[in-house]
């Protein structure tokens, strides 16, 4: 809701090349509460006005000298700073309406003025007027709060890799499919997996792929009813907390890992994969 207070301090430009038509507009405006109506004879000066004082509402003739109406409204529509056009424009042609209306113009008054209606229109104009700017100015806000919401959620991320990385031997994100797309850390290598070049946040071309149902070779093999353990927590799209699985190596060596994951959900719910920490335990001797 605009409160009337709001609409009768709004400012307001009158432009008419005629000194009497600007006498009647001014007296009318003043009469019926405004309290910032300004006036010019001089169309050529109405951008450079508007830019410096923003106007709430111009009230426009259309019919000048050197410069008309039209002109005027072309050169207003460059003010970037102001997508709204606040035109209302003042015509004895009615002819004139529809181009004025085309070229940008809010709206008309006819002349000769009928008083009641400049009254109305004017009103109703700057009620559109401040609505509009109120919806400008909540939509600056939403953006601005986004940006800083984002900013945020950046910071916090990177201190939440930090404190992983600070506490474990690596972190890791995988997708849908079980594929690395971020990696902190000697992961690949503790766990022999081999890709022709890695770091950071993975192209799609260098991608390595983390199934712990499968054996990572021949030669090493994973403890199966602990890869079959994982394999149903992630399965289940459960988060887990320092699980131990452990794979027998082809030196006689059994290395034990621990991790803990969480799974990760897009907006829409959507399963997007996984991410989390892990440590590798103490590597036994032969047997």
């Amino acid at each position: 809701m605009i409160e009337l207070l709001d609409i009768l301090n709004a400012a307001i430009l009158i432009v008419d090349d005629q000194e009497p038509n600007i006498t009647l507009l001014t007296q009318m405006l003043n009469e019926a509460g405004y309290r910032n109506v300004s006036s010019t004879m001089k169309p050529q000066e109405v951008c450079a006005l508007h830019r410096k004082h923003h106007y709430d509402l111009i009230l426009l003739d259309l019919q000048m000298p050197e410069m008309d109406g039209f002109q005027v409204m072309e050169g207003l529509k460059t003010n970037q700073a102001d997508a709204y056009l606040p035109v209302i424009v003042l015509t004895a042609q009615p002819g004139h309406k529809l181009r004025a209306l085309q070229a940008g113009a809010k709206d008309f008054i006819s002349k000769p003025f009928d008083l009641v209606e400049i009254k109305t229109r004017i009103y109703n104009m700057l009620e559109v007027r401040f609505l509009y700017k109120r919806l400008e100015n909540y939509s600056k806000l939403l953006e601005q709060t986004v940006q800083e919401r984002t900013a945020e959620l950046r910071e916090s991320e990177a201190r939440y890799r930090s404190l992983t990385e600070l506490a474990s031997d690596w972190y890791w994100e995988q997708d849908e499919n079980m594929i690395f797309t971020k990696v902190s850390g000697p992961v690949l290598e503790i766990l022999g997996i081999q890709v022709d070049s890695l770091s950071g946040d993975l192209a799609s071309d260098n991608k390595a792929n983390f199934n712990l149902t499968q054996n990572d070779s021949k030669k090493n093999v994973w403890n199966q009813q602990e890869r079959e353990m994982l394999q149903a927590k992630i399965s289940a799209r459960e988060p887990f907390l320092d699980f131990v699985f452990s794979r027998q190596n082809a030196d006689g060596t059994k290395q034990r890992f621990q991790v803990s994951g969480e799974p990760m959900f897009d907006w829409h719910c959507r399963f997007i994969g996984y991410r989390g920490i892990g440590i590798e335990l103490n590597r036994d001797n032969k047997y």
